[in-house]
């Protein structure tokens, strides 16, 4: 059975909300759920717009010390990829890549720093934490960061073709997370761009031919310094503007 809204939730969440009061004459619930409906769709526009560019102290260190690890990784005979789970200053896991010396194409960095961080705290919730990536991590490492509720995630060089925020948006879709909040985080806060000088240049020592087809296709690139932060205030508001309907 479909469940008709009550008149006057609806006219007090439009007018408080929105400040737009309905003509009393012509009162129609559906028009008024597409006034709210429209609002939401303006305010998720407006969530991933949001552009700031202040950047720790510490996410210079950890980025440094991420860095550092995949120069370490490259010389011995691996894929120069690492990655950090920190909690504030505490690192609570390092990993690097293992696909070659595994044999196994699961075994991203990033995803070994998750499982060995959820080990360390036990809990597969890692609220208040940062991974750091020398690379942007790719959709299959994506999702487990919004699974184990992450927050923010800080990486040097974006990956055009594979990366799971600059070519999926997995970090900043907020569709997972509206739909089955019991299993995905809210999106994460992501800085790019950290250092990417830093990495790039392991790289290109690691390999430099293969480095330049590695960058002549687009797959890795060292783009500006920039911060995305998801707009959960105005996330905040559509929510309590759709539960006023329940009242």
């Amino acid at each position: 059975m479909q469940r008709a809204f009550p008149r006057r939730s609806l006219e007090c969440t439009l007018q408080h909300k929105l400040g737009y009061k309905p003509d009393a004459d012509a009162f129609d619930s559906d028009v008024c759920l597409l006034i709210l409906w429209r609002a939401s769709l303006a305010m998720d526009q407006l969530a991933s717009d949001v552009v700031t560019t202040k950047i720790e102290p510490i996410d210079l260190t950890m980025m440094q010390h991420c860095i550092e690890l995949s120069k370490q990784v490259a010389a011995q005979g691996e894929l120069p990829f690492a990655s950090l789970v920190c909690r504030g200053e505490v690192i609570l896991s390092e990993g690097v890549n293992r696909v070659v010396r595994d044999r196994d194409v699961t075994r991203h960095a990033e995803l070994l720093a998750i499982s060995a961080a959820q080990k360390a705290v036990g809990k597969t919730k890692l609220t208040n934490c940062t991974l750091y990536s020398n690379i942007e991590p790719c959709v299959m490492c994506a999702f487990p960061i919004r699974e184990a509720r992450i927050n923010r995630v800080v990486f040097s060089l974006r990956s055009p073709l594979m990366g799971g925020y600059s070519r999926w948006n997995i970090l900043g879709d907020d569709a997972i997370s509206d739909i089955m909040p019991e299993a995905f985080g809210q999106p994460t806060e992501v800085i790019m761009g950290l250092l990417a000088d830093e990495a790039e240049h392991v790289w290109r020592s690691w390999n430099p031919f293969v480095w330049g087809i590695i960058k002549g296709r687009g797959c890795f690139e060292a783009g500006p310094l920039e911060q995305r932060r998801p707009a959960s205030d105005k996330r905040s508001l559509l929510r309590e503007m759709l539960s006023a309907l329940h009242d």
